[in-house]
């Protein structure tokens, strides 16, 4: 939100917060959800990117369309482990999970 529409709602009376005030989660909690974001974000772009299917992709993993439409749907019923596991389904390396969890080291390399 930029500066200006931020004062104008402080203003008039609007508390203006982030997601992690408004849902009260600690540092550790919003640093999970980042991870787990990243890891769903770059899963979708390597599908996208392979012109890979949901169905495609769940034939390798040997699961269903539904659980890989609910990975891109960020549907917290999907574990950390299956989305690794359908990452490196696309080919992705280890080193391509790193990159995709710490941006910063793309950057600084």
């Amino acid at each position: 939100m930029d500066e200006n529409k931020r004062k104008r709602l402080e203003a008039a009376g609007w508390k203006v917060s982030d997601t992690q005030e408004f849902l009260n989660l600690s540092d550790e909690e919003m640093a999970h959800i980042r991870f787990v974001n990243s890891i769903r974000d770059a899963l979708r772009a390597r599908r996208a990117a392979g012109g890979l299917s949901q169905y495609a992709l769940a034939k390798r993993l040997g699961s269903s369309k539904s659980q890989v439409a609910k990975m891109d749907a960020g549907d917290p019923a999907i574990s950390l482990d299956l989305l690794v596991r359908a990452l490196l389904a696309t080919g992705a390396t280890v080193l391509d999970i790193a990159d995709a969890i710490a941006p910063e080291r793309v950057q600084a390399a």
